[in-house]
């Protein structure tokens, strides 16, 4: 399915404004928002903008559905 430019916005901007509105996590807000523009999650997973995969991501950290990264900066002795 191809989408275009203005689609994702609007979407990625519904996804902002449902978090916004009702609270919950992004990750209920963009499966929410797929359902209403009758798209499915795997399709759009690959068109939501930086922002909202980033807050995804942290999401799946704290739930443990992703694996913590480790961010340590090296020490010199």
């Amino acid at each position: 399915m191809l989408l275009t430019n203005e689609v994702k916005r609007k979407f990625c901007n519904d996804v902002e404004m449902f978090v916004k509105n009702n609270g919950g996590t992004y990750i209920d807000a963009v499966i929410e928002t797929a359902e209403f523009y009758k798209i499915s999650p795997e399709i759009i997973g690959k068109h939501l903008s930086k922002p909202i995969v980033e807050k995804i991501g942290m999401e799946g950290i704290e739930i443990n559905l992703l694996p913590k990264t480790k961010n340590i900066l090296p020490f010199l002795s």
